[in-house]
């Protein structure tokens, strides 16, 4: 059956938040609200309700005007298998020594690669967006020139391609976090499908809000393929938590803001060794 989706945006965290929180009450009920900051620069927020039936319009309007933003825009979404469609337009990844890669391009793999298996999924993380490839190119470089990590975290962890392609690498147990449960429970089924599971620790945590974390810490490499307001807020805990001479590679920055990332890195005393750009986005690899 068809869904609908009720979009709008404003400034600030607060408002676009407690918009998303009176946008609950409506009726019919929407079986899904969120509100995310737009990552350009503009200050700007994207709130969004998604229903199973069409929506109160008037009531969106209303709501609209209270909480200063922009009128919703409404439409009805159509009835498509999103996971399958994914599965058949994605190609496989090719990032150095990597080869990311869906059941349906088994046949593909070629000798001598690491191979990983990523599904379509809910959890974001399939190696074809810019952010993830440059991770995995900044990895493969870092083992290239001869570093083994061998207490290595992946915050943010997604669908945990990051962290599988340092435990089939590396020794010992790669820990993988994410502040979603869901993308915590597809990073362990992917482990598991990569022969991984004994090597992955699976743990829902926002940063390293997590006492399995900080027992590990201190970390020679960390990921973190984010967005720019988390990874600046987490450049304090990165201080305490990689080791010194440790890296962390991080991603899910708009080129034009890599230079704020930088700054609040060096400042924690990390040195930025590399800085590649693909696309529209930046992928940072830095050392404390």
């Amino acid at each position: 059956m068809p869904t609908y989706a009720a979009l709008t945006t404003l400034p600030g965290r607060e408002p676009a938040e407690a918009l998303a929180e009176a946008l609950e009450d409506l009726e019919p009920e929407p079986y899904g609200v969120g509100a995310f900051e737009i990552e350009d620069g503009s200050g700007l927020w994207e709130v969004g309700a998604y229903f199973f039936d069409p929506p109160d319009e008037v009531a969106l309007a209303l709501l609209a005007a209270v909480h200063a933003a922009r009128d919703f825009s409404v439409s009805e979404l159509p009835e498509i298998d999103w996971v399958a469609k994914v599965r058949r337009e994605l190609h496989p990844v090719e990032a150095g020594r990597f080869f990311v890669y869906g059941a349906h391009d088994a046949d593909k793999v070629p000798e001598g690669r690491v191979a990983l298996l990523i599904e379509a999924a809910v959890a974001f993380g399939t190696g074809h967006h810019a952010t993830t490839l440059g991770c995995l190119k900044a990895l493969d470089r870092l083992a290239t020139e001869g570093f083994v990590g061998r207490n290595v975290a992946d915050i943010g962890c997604g669908t945990a391609v990051l962290a599988m392609a340092a435990a089939s690498i590396w020794p010992g147990t790669v820990l993988a976090s994410d502040i979603d449960v869901v993308a915590v429970e597809v990073a362990a089924a992917n482990a598991e499908a990569n022969g991984l599971g004994d090597r992955l620790i699976c743990v829902e945590a926002a940063g390293f809000d997590n006492p399995v974390i900080t027992a590990r810490a201190p970390f020679d490499l960390v990921f973190a393929n984010i967005l720019k307001g988390p990874l600046v807020e987490l450049a304090p805990d990165m201080g305490v938590n990689v080791a010194e001479g440790g890296y962390v590679i991080l991603s899910g920055i708009l080129n034009q803001q890599a230079d704020d990332v930088v700054a609040a890195y060096e400042a924690q005393g990390f040195g930025v060794t590399g800085r590649d750009e693909l696309g529209d986005w930046t992928t940072l690899v830095l050392r404390k």
